[in-house]
């Protein structure tokens, strides 16, 4: 038996899975994100922990026998979050998250300082990354930040109250803007420049490879014969990844979960120093992979579904089976911000095109396209940096809608693909990571694809109607931005 826990944004998902991957049982505890200032996004990290413990306790209790044969244990999360220890490995203030918006200007002097930095890092300087939130601190929180002693991404602070351990994978630890990536270990030049130091760090290691081992008051707790390995795990989309068994060059996902990904597995480390793309290891060992991604996919349904004070199940229902014809509104889904292709923190979302004719039916397909739409701006970063894509996989909870999937397939003209388990996400592929620190098997034994629910073609006539509507979309950024500046 293997366990895969899952810390996002939203939610804290834990899983155990079989020796033939049959989930044998689920278990999620909510999370809240405070907003205490404009593009500010921070969590506590002991709520991290009280989730963890609570999504644990409740399938130890409906499957003792299973919990008691557990050998190891993965992690996935969210990534970028600056979690800031002092010496004794105490939280020193909230953890600043990924969709956090405001070290802008800490990523300018970055810039300015390593013009060449995304040949090392594979990424620019992006407020999202977590060595310019340090900068941000060291600024306006100096005497926090003279206490730092340990920097810990999301899920390594999670491995640190289970084991003990300091320790972070190479996927994580590459969206620090601290990793020289193809190296796959910490720039000693980066960090310096930075202000920050090695002994900060947590010790690397790949993703499936063991880490630590569980505590034994833990492993008591949760009734297990002896303490499982913890494996390096991933990041929440190197986790998914492994998976969907999206481990070989030209595999291809797109993920619709609180923010969205457009993810390419590929041969070796491939920056793009023009773009602002992801180049990152994988969780598995002498592999990488670039992403666009956006920081209000599914997240923008929900945050309608809230708006129209109606749930997210309701407004798609409205919709019918299928789509015609582009709605004649568009949305702008920059709530909070956006990453690829614009790198802007202080952009923000809007309708275009409201009449005394609009129905809240019209509005709902609006969000649905305009996610679709910041997915195909992903699309042709990637292709403008050299990846091509002839299909992908649809995960995360969006993906359960196979309208959402279908407007998605014609909007970026690809074939996608709908999987049976597509919303387990970064815990299943935790669990596999944990097996294979646990057994030593191979990923390539480990990793295999999912089964494929359905696959949805795009269908011609609506793709031209969506390359129209696209070019207006697109027309629409330079003037939002204008009113944002």
């Amino acid at each position: 038996m293997f366990i895969g826990i899952d810390l996002g944004t939203s939610s804290v998902k834990s899983i155990l899975v079989d020796g033939n991957d049959t989930v044998i049982a689920t278990a999620s505890a909510p999370l809240e994100v405070s907003r205490p200032h404009p593009t500010w996004s921070e969590q506590a990290p002991a709520d991290w922990w009280t989730a963890t413990l609570k999504t644990l306790d409740e399938i130890k209790s409906k499957h003792p026998k299973e919990m008691a044969a557990v050998l190891g244990i993965g992690l996935s999360g969210q990534q970028h979050g600056a979690t800031l220890l002092d010496k004794n490995g105490d939280p020193l203030r909230p953890c600043i998250l990924w969709n956090d918006g405001r070290s802008e200007q800490e990523c300018i002097e970055i810039a300015k300082q390593w013009p060449e930095i995304s040949k090392l890092t594979g990424n620019p300087a992006m407020p999202g990354f977590t060595g310019p939130k340090l900068l941000w601190v060291r600024r306006h929180e100096p005497e926090i930040f003279k206490q730092v002693a340990f920097v810990l991404l999301p899920k390594a602070y999670l491995r640190y109250l289970l084991s003990g351990e300091m320790v972070e994978d190479m996927s994580d630890a590459s969206g620090t803007l601290w990793l020289d990536v193809a190296k796959r270990d910490w720039s000693e030049e980066l960090l310096a420049g930075q202000h920050m130091s090695r002994k900060q760090m947590p010790r690397l290691v790949e993703g499936s490879a063991v880490s630590a081992t569980l505590k034994p008051e833990l492993t008591q707790r949760w009734g297990m014969a002896k303490p499982p390995v913890i494996a390096g795990g991933g990041g929440d989309n190197a986790a998914a990844a492994v998976g969907l068994g999206a481990i070989h060059p030209g595999d291809a996902s797109v993920s619709l979960g609180t923010s969205g990904v457009l993810w390419a597995t590929t041969a070796g480390f491939a920056p793009n120093k023009n773009l602002p793309i992801h180049a990152f290891c994988h969780a598995i060992p002498n592999t990488w992979h670039q992403m666009g991604v956006i920081l209000s996919a599914a997240s923008s349904l929900t945050w309608w579904a809230h708006a129209a004070k109606s749930t997210e199940k309701e407004l798609v229902a409205e919709l019918g089976s299928e789509v015609t014809e582009p709605s004649p509104l568009l949305f702008m889904p920059y709530l909070s911000g956006e990453r690829t292709p614009h790198n802007d923190p202080n952009i923000r979302g809007a309708f275009y095109g409201i009449s005394h004719d609009t129905t809240r039916a019209q509005m709902t397909q609006a969000v649905l396209e305009g996610v679709a739409f910041a997915f195909r701006d992903c699309l042709v970063a990637l292709t403008e940096a050299g990846t091509k894509i002839k299909a992908a996989d649809a995960i995360g909870g969006g993906s359960q809608s196979r309208l959402w999937v279908a407007i998605m397939a014609n909007v970026l003209g690809l074939p996608l693909s709908r999987l049976a388990g597509g919303e387990q996400g970064g815990a299943f592929g935790a669990a596999r990571l944990g097996r294979m620190a646990a057994t030593g098997e191979s990923p390539s034994a480990v990793c295999k694809p999912p089964k494929r629910v359905e696959t949805i073609a795009p269908m011609p006539a609506l793709v031209q109607h969506y390359n129209e509507t696209f070019r207006r979309y697109r027309s629409l950024y330079p003037a939002l931005k204008g009113a944002f500046t």
